[in-house]
């Protein structure tokens, strides 16, 4: 694997100019009270780049006429500590993941950086400066460019997340390999919920079954936290409380995702409590399903991302006329109110333009159109994972029962 962050590193060195650095930070895990923290999450751009998944690392990556430098700068040996929280990452274990053979311990990194971007007379330093949120704390990146202007004024600030975001947004075949494998557990789980389904569980009762066959399988932590929403809270796109009953009769919306390799998977899939649908509950669900086979058939090299959410636009109008809810396009919005994909990698939406961006064969995609009608007491979403390949595209998630036939036979299978 350390050869494949290799070609990363080559990836983002092409990218950056001659006597420039570059600094990625690996992130810590934030406090939640007390001496209790978060669980931590490596930075997916620190981790595309090196491997190494534990906190408090720095990447630093050099390049001038002299050559290539890369250091990595890890926590130094936590001696008795080690027998509460375990050992930290030793200098050969993390050369051995990442390839990186100078590696450093982190109290050395500000006072190596200073002589090295004086003695070098470096210019510019690269920086993912990704900021979503005006008013969140600043990440480690913000904070070291602040103390950068702060002690060296004429260093130049470049933001390196959009050069992130095009290395990501095309998979290699080991971040594809990882996908997969979470998409097939989401699978499982989905199945699993389907199973074990009964009229009047509660929704969290229906998400254990889910949780049960991820920790089975070795998953650490889910992609996201999974919506299992019955009856008409299906149609609160980000319902996650996950506490209410659900009655006979009613569907159940499942959105969901397992990680596998710091990888996400992303499936959804509505189904009847009881293992039924109604005729009104079909009517909607084939609607859907309808939606997203055109969607998915659009998909392959050169088509214009922002073009797929209008074509299903179109189709719903069309449909929802037919049924008499709407009477013009824009009504549409009352029952769609969400994009009909995302890209999916390193992170659940992943990072990567939209805009004016056609497909390329590696992209992967969610493909995910839905179907709010509150009134109908109806939320349909349908999603599957598609990679779009030199020919045209593949369904990674195809393996997943989908149709109202496929479904009703396998819960009458499983529950009688």
């Amino acid at each position: 694997m350390k050869e494949a962050f290799k070609k990363n590193r080559e990836k983002l060195l092409n990218r950056i100019e001659m006597y420039s650095v570059a600094v990625i930070f690996a992130g810590k895990a934030p406090y939640k009270r007390g001496d209790e923290r978060y669980p931590f999450s490596p930075d997916r751009n620190f981790y595309y780049l090196t491997g190494i998944d534990r906190e408090d690392c720095i990447l630093f990556v050099a390049k001038t006429r002299n050559g290539v430098q890369e250091t990595l700068y890890i926590p130094r040996d936590n001696g008795d500590m080690a027998k509460w929280d375990g050992a930290n990452m030793t200098a050969e274990e993390a050369t051995e993941i990442s390839g990186i053979a100078d590696v450093s311990v982190i109290d050395a990194f500000e006072s190596d950086f200073a002589a090295y971007i004086f003695k070098n007379g470096i210019k510019k330093m690269w920086l993912d400066l990704e900021n979503r949120e005006w008013n969140d704390a600043l990440s480690p990146s913000l904070e070291f460019a602040e103390k950068v202007r702060r002690q060296t004024p004429h260093m130049i600030i470049g933001d390196l997340y959009p050069d992130f975001a095009e290395m990501r947004v095309i998979k290699e075949d080991w971040e594809l390999e990882r996908m997969r494998k979470a998409m097939d557990i989401t699978r499982l789980g989905i199945e699993e919920m389907m199973k074990t389904a009964k009229a009047g569980m509660m929704e969290y009762e229906v998400e254990a079954a889910y949780d049960y066959v991820l920790k089975k399988n070795g998953v650490k932590d889910r992609a996201f936290g999974t919506i299992a929403a019955g009856g008409k809270r299906g149609t609160i796109l980000h319902y996650d409380k996950n506490n209410q009953e659900v009655k006979d009769g009613e569907l159940i919306l499942i959105d969901a995702g397992a990680q596998w390799g710091w990888y996400a998977g992303d499936i959804s899939r509505t189904f009847p409590i009881n293992g039924k649908f109604t005729e009104r509950q079909k009517l909607v669900y084939n609607i859907v399903l309808e939606g997203q086979k055109k969607i998915i058939d659009a998909i392959k090299p050169g088509v214009p991302f922002n073009s797929l959410n209008e074509m299903l636009k179109d189709y719903y109008f069309e449909a929802l006329k037919e049924i008499g809810l709407v009477e013009t396009k824009e009504d549409v919005a009352k029952y769609y109110y969400h994009g009909v994909s995302h890209y999916l990698g390193a992170e659940t939406h992943d990072i990567g333009r939209y805009i004016d961006r056609n497909l390329q064969p590696g992209m992967v995609l969610t493909v995910e159109p839905g179907l709010y009608i509150e009134e109908w007491e109806i939320g349909i979403r349908i999603e599957d994972d598609v990679l779009v390949t030199e020919e045209g595209n593949e369904v990674m998630t195809s393996a997943m029962v989908k149709t109202v036939e496929e479904i009703e036979a396998f819960m009458e299978k499983y529950n009688g």
